[in-house]
């Protein structure tokens, strides 16, 4: 067993598996899903390509992305109990803990539980995936005293999570970028969530045990709630020199300005925020209102001044969805939903090849022997 008592606070940089599902390559400047340009997918192929791909490796044809949408669609039902169980929660509940109620709940309904096979677990990972518009839309629904809202299996999944979030048949526009953003959410290598859920899965744990824990992880601030702070931001803000203001005084206080950064990326823009950007210009464009593109080129040109700091997907995301009609406090689970095809993938990979994750430490405290 190789020992090593270098420490690396937070494993920044350390190589803890290796993967052929997806790699940050920063000297490119590109996000490489299963051999393929993230960005460039995003131009051409649907969220549905997407889960094709990272499940089964290879990008599908015309009749296989159908059949996606097609079995997709046949796990839209909950076990009505499941639902029961998201009505017994506390007022005030976080929507992403009826999410992670919601999955763990579920495992008791899998007749093959125990099944870690690539079949057993790509059909898991299939149904889950049509599981989740339900389970993220009306976990949030029930804990807001609102009725449960059922799918419309008549639209393709991304359009139909779309129409269960705002209750209206979106506009081709509309799902195509709602669509993109699912895409663009999908998969982005070795996140604190991956890890998470490799590190369960590394016990031999079910799917849905790590993909539980994959939801307390991105329930964190500093991980996946990034989305819906910079729309809380963006609602104080009247104009673009508000925002700039505001952005001013939280340098100023030495507060974290959330939507900027990113641990890998550093000093370069996301490329997945430059794909939201444009698609929040479509949205102002249709709308006849660019103030909130305004306002978020004005924050942005200042951080970057400021910090040299560029921003990453959440913050032209938040805007994107809230011109889409998605409540904010929806923001998280949707990014935790669209996720959940690359987190299924990490799992799968990880029972095909598994090692036990099991690090050392560096001891600081007292040998008082």
């Amino acid at each position: 067993m190789k020992t090593d008592d270098t420490f690396v606070p937070g494993l920044e940089g350390v190589v803890a598996s290796e993967t052929g599902i997806s790699l940050l390559d920063t000297e490119q400047e590109k996000i490489i899903i299963r051999g393929y340009d993230l960005i460039d997918l995003s131009k051409r192929k649907t969220y549905a390509d997407l889960i094709y791909l990272l499940l089964e490796g290879i990008l599908p044809a015309d009749a296989e992305r159908q059949a996606v949408e097609e079995q997709l669609k046949s796990h839209y039902e909950l076990p009505a109990a499941v639902m029961d169980i998201l009505k017994l929660l506390p007022e005030g509940t976080h929507p992403m803990d009826g999410q992670r109620t919601a999955l763990s709940a579920l495992a008791g309904y899998d007749e093959a539980l125990d099944d870690r096979s690539l079949e057993a677990n790509k059909q898991r990972a299939y149904r889950i995936l049509g599981q989740l518009p339900a389970i993220t839309v009306n976990s949030y629904r029930i804990l807001n005293n609102q009725d449960p809202v059922e799918p419309d299996t008549a639209l393709p999944y991304s359009a139909n999570f779309l129409y269960m979030i705002t209750g209206k048949k979106p506009t081709e526009l509309e799902a195509q970028i709602f669509d993109r953003s699912l895409l663009l959410y999908s998969e982005h290598e070795m996140p604190n969530s991956t890890f998470t859920s490799r590190v369960i899965a590394s016990t031999h744990s079910d799917m849905y045990g790590a993909l539980s824990g994959a939801v307390a992880s991105l329930k964190g601030d500093l991980h996946g709630g990034a989305n819906e702070a910079v729309m809380h931001m963006l609602e104080q803000a009247q104009s673009a020199n508000d925002f700039v203001d505001m952005l001013k005084n939280k340098l100023a206080n030495k507060e974290k300005v959330m939507g900027f950064g990113h641990r890998v990326y550093m000093k370069k823009m996301d490329p997945r925020a430059k794909m939201m950007k444009e698609s929040l210009k479509q949205l102002c464009d249709l709308h006849g209102d660019s103030s909130l593109l305004e306002m978020c080129e004005a924050g942005e040109k200042l951080m970057a001044e400021e910090k040299g700091l560029y921003p990453n997907l959440d913050y032209y995301a938040a805007p994107v969805y809230w011109m889409l009609g998605v409540p904010i406090p929806l923001y998280t689970p949707i990014f935790f939903s669209s996720r959940t095809a690359g987190l299924c993938a990490h799992i799968i990979e990880q029972h095909d090849n598994n090692r036990l994750f099991r690090p050392r430490v560096k001891y600081t405290g007292d040998r008082n022997l």
